[in-house]
């Protein structure tokens, strides 16, 4: 009889904890959120290219978090840095950067997304790297069309490739 009080409260304490730590919070530890998709997006019709990425929530999203995406800048210099509130009851973020120049084909480029919280605190960071299937050189010097009724682009009239002739691009080589 006294081996098995002996052992009680062991027994007790050991459950306890066990209760304990499955209704504490899993506070900063751990992954937030994933990575479900990223590519370019080359839209012709406007003659632009940019990033985007989608995040998706392994965690309850938390009221007060904000993504931060830091994109290299594929023309060179400054990355491109992008603030994007986390709505809690979406079930995916995605992060858009504005319009870049030089996007090289098969070149990887960096970037960085950290998950801050009210506070400004970084509760997570993910790295990965984006590579692009296409050069930019596709899209067309202009966009073809203006305005909200898609006039073709004045800019543009008798260049039906899009491209202008003595268009210069100044970008970092490859």
């Amino acid at each position: 009889m006294r081996s098995v009080l002996g052992r009680w409260p062991a027994a007790v304490s050991l459950l306890a904890l066990a209760v304990l730590g499955a209704c504490r919070e899993s506070g900063d530890e751990g992954e937030h959120y994933e990575i479900s998709g990223k590519l370019f997006i080359f839209n012709y019709r406007v003659a632009t290219a940019t990033y985007l990425v989608t995040l998706k929530p392994l965690q309850p999203p938390r009221d007060d978090e904000t993504a931060v995406a830091t994109f290299e800048d594929p023309a060179g210099g400054e990355p491109i840095v992008v603030r994007q509130k986390i709505w809690p009851k979406l079930d995916k973020t995605t992060i858009e950067s504005p319009p870049l120049r030089c996007v090289a084909k098969d070149r990887p480029y960096a970037v960085s997304i950290a998950i801050e919280g009210a506070d400004g605190a970084t509760r997570q960071t993910i790295r990965t790297t984006m590579v692009s299937s296409e050069d930019q050189a596709l899209l067309p010097d202009a966009p073809l069309v203006v305005g909200p009724a898609y006039t073709p682009n004045p800019d543009l009239a008798g260049h039906p490739d899009g491209k202008l002739p003595g268009a210069t691009r100044s970008c970092p080589p490859r």
